[in-house]
């Protein structure tokens, strides 16, 4: 058996706590997203989660897991039974996924999309995934940057602010064919 040290880190969005642990899960620059259990299905640990009725959402990416509760019970209520499901689980060393993850590299990808994309990986991925998120790039159509938000950034009031306030000044100063940038499905 496995020994496992996991804590839990705060994030912007009240709803969701980031349950860290001392080894990789995944890949460096790869992330899952589970917005219900139907997505779930191809990892027995967020389905796990996802038995419980306060789990709404489960991000997993390169040392956390990110859990997003109902918001009508608080974490003083259900950190103390998330953290030791999680230790749990990984100290048990079942498997965390049923199927390989996907590369997002494209070789067709457009020299500016490639920019877009690179500074997405380079820059802002690292903040975005110190509060319990990832950021995907999602297209790029006539100056308009489309990104998907997971994990905690999903649903949190604060990212707008930090899409339109931060990644959009960043991508429009570093890329000059960038006009804009928008969350896809929020």
């Amino acid at each position: 058996m496995k020994n496992v040290t996991i804590y839990t880190e705060s994030n912007p969005n009240p709803n969701s706590m980031k349950f860290v642990v001392d080894f990789f899960l995944l890949p460096e620059n790869k992330s899952m997203d589970f917005p219900d259990p139907i997505a779930a299905a191809r990892c027995p640990l967020a389905l796990d989660l996802f038995r419980f009725s306060f789990v709404k959402r489960v991000f997993i990416s390169s040392n956390f897991v990110t859990v997003t509760k109902d918001e009508n019970i608080t974490w003083d209520e259900v950190s103390p039974i998330v953290k030791p499901f999680i230790k749990g689980f990984l100290e048990d060393e079942k498997p965390l996924l049923l199927e390989e993850i996907s590369s997002d590299l494209d070789p067709n990808d457009s020299e500016v999309v490639k920019k877009i994309k690179g500074i997405l990986d380079e820059y802002v991925r690292p903040a975005v995934e110190s509060d319990g998120g990832n950021i995907i790039f999602h297209s790029f159509t006539e100056g308009v940057v489309k990104v998907q938000m997971q994990g905690s950034c999903s649903g949190c009031p604060s990212s707008t602010a930090t899409l339109k306030g931060g990644i959009e000044r960043l991508l429009t100063s570093m890329i000059p064919e960038v006009k804009e940038v928008v969350a896809e499905g929020v």
